[in-house]
């Protein structure tokens, strides 16, 4: 069935049709999304917006679990999943508002998770790190490309079209959304891929004057 996960009446929709079939709702998993391509400095407010709206990052995510809530609340029971990135943990340059739409909703799902947990609902996040889909052609893009960022933005094609190529087969994460689903007793992160463990890893040992340099080397910047 159609679901435009920024639209009120599409998601209320979509709900209503699922408890109307089956009396129920145990498990939501928010994965719907695009991703952002260019300096800050390039997009335009309008085009941060789109992401932060449409993405399942910000409001998209809040649309659907304020639709389910009420009804998993009610049954005593139910498993939110939502679909982050190792973005939502570490900085990714000309990626910025997606950054920031990943690292909201990481604070947004670990929040509500305390608040639902003792109406046995939890909300875990699935942290997927590059994987090969199309992703990178969905992204929203600049309208006017500044000639300040030009060679950056050359540099994250190519690193973004590598990562891409050699990244995880989505079955990796499909599995990994699977048992966030299924565990008796959930994890609130669950990394998916070599990559995304390995980077979940870092950010948590690895001190932050390294860590930054590693950024920037990976980008291939200067200093």
């Amino acid at each position: 069935m159609d679901l435009d996960v920024s639209s009120d009446a599409s998601v209320t929709a979509a709900v209503e049709h699922v408890l109307g079939r089956f009396g129920r709702l145990d498990v939501l998993v928010n994965n719907a999304g695009i991703g952002s391509a260019g300096a800050a400095e390039e997009l335009s407010v309008a085009q941060d917006q789109k992401v932060i709206d449409v993405n399942v990052n910000v409001l998209g995510v809040i649309r659907m679990m304020k639709a389910v809530l009420p009804h998993m609340r009610a049954q005593g029971r139910g498993r939110i999943v939502n679909v982050s990135s190792v973005a939502g943990l570490v900085p990714q340059p000309h990626m910025a508002v997606y950054v920031a739409s990943k690292h909201a909703l990481e604070g947004y799902s670990e929040s509500v998770d305390h608040e639902v947990r003792e109406y046995g609902v939890r909300v875990v996040l699935v942290e997927p790190g590059p994987t090969s889909t199309p992703f990178d052609a969905a992204m929203v893009r600049p309208d006017v490309l500044m000639p300040a960022y030009a060679q950056q933005r050359g540099t994250f094609a190519e690193v973004m079209a590598d990562s891409i190529k050699d990244g995880d087969d989505p079955a990796t994460v499909a599995k990994v959304i699977v048992a966030a689903v299924t565990d008796a007793k959930p994890r609130l992160r669950y990394p998916a891929g070599v990559t995304a463990g390995r980077v979940s890893a870092l950010r948590r040992f690895v001190p932050a004057r390294i860590f930054d340099k590693q950024i920037r080397k990976i980008n291939r910047f200067a200093g």
